[in-house]
């Protein structure tokens, strides 16, 4: 299918459990153009290297800021001198997100997730480790909106903003050919991650939901993700990633029938859990518990400089 509709998938490797990444290299109206860009690291400075020699790479599209997605952006571009397209609320977080100012509100607010002694400056290292991962920053040109129509490949895709793992995720949709770049939104073997950090939305888990319910409707038949292969049938997949987080509602709220903290309910969970991927975990909990409260489903409260959960 890929052929068929002009794509080629550039996989780059992770240094994590999820050890992968696709991006894409289309041919677009001015030239070539990327779909995300990998981190920037040696891996994807070595995969990249010999595309853009052979390529006129002239747009350089970004679907999140996070930093698979966008952390060698800024090289592609200096390599290149190509014009970045991401969302405008991406765009900010992604020039902000691991600055000093916000790593260090990051580390204050894991202090009140009840965490053990230490943890949460294991984990705000964690997440400062991916500073020179995101660095250059690119300039970012032109704002991706809901409805913009990008040619690639053979075909014409509507943007799609399909908040949730991000705040400002797109997707890209063409209806001819019922294709859908699902980008981290919908994967066809886990959930993506879905985390309250403490900025921006709110209520991530609630904008997943309702991205996914505007999927559905799209009746899409082929699905191409950036982890993992491509799947047919893409109202399946939802129908089981919104049964996925309806059973983790039910078992975070069973968890708070007593008072308790974000990190007790995630030890309820989630299980044997490298640092990276507790970082993950924390802040899908506490999107749960987010969820339930803003809903009207739990209450919370501020003590001794800890939130404290517990269903009504």
């Amino acid at each position: 299918m890929l052929n068929e509709i002009g794509v080629t998938q550039v996989t780059i490797p992770l240094p994590f459990r999820l050890n992968h990444v696709h991006c894409f290299l289309v041919e677009g109206v001015r030239g070539w153009a990327i779909i995300d860009a990998g981190l920037n690291n040696e891996v994807s400075r070595d995969i990249w290297r010999p595309i853009v020699e052979k390529h006129d790479v002239t747009d350089i599209i970004l679907t999140h800021y996070h930093p698979d997605h966008f952390g060698y952006a800024g090289t592609l571009q200096q390599l290149t001198n190509a014009d970045v397209w991401m969302t405008e609320i991406d765009a900010e977080a992604a020039l902000t997100y691991w600055e000093p100012d916000s790593i260090a509100m990051v580390n204050k607010n894991y202090d009140t997730c009840g965490l053990p002694d230490h943890l949460s400056k294991v984990l705000t290292s964690d997440e400062k480790s991916f500073n020179p991962q995101v660095k250059p920053y690119p300039t970012v040109q032109h704002y991706l909106e809901e409805g913009m129509k990008i040619a690639l490949g053979k075909y014409e895709y509507d943007v799609i903003f399909t908040p949730g793992h991000s705040d400002g995720l797109i997707t890209l949709f063409n209806k001819e050919k019922s294709i859908l770049f699902s980008t981290d939104h919908i994967l066809p073997k886990i959930s993506p991650n879905i985390s309250y950090w403490f900025r921006g939305n709110q209520n991530p888990l609630q904008s997943f939901i309702t991205s996914l319910e505007k999927i559905k409707r799209l009746d899409v038949d082929y699905v191409i993700p950036s982890h993992g292969k491509p799947f047919r049938n893409a109202n399946q997949r939802i129908d089981e990633l919104l049964a996925h987080h309806h059973e983790r509602l039910e078992k975070t709220y069973d968890s708070i029938k007593q008072p308790a903290t974000i990190y007790e309910v995630n030890q309820l969970l989630f299980r044997n859990l490298n640092i990276h991927e507790t970082r993950f975990a924390v802040g899908e909990t506490h999107a749960h518990l987010e969820y339930l409260f803003l809903n009207n489903q739990s209450k919370k409260y501020l003590q001794n400089g800890t939130w404290y959960y517990e269903g009504i």
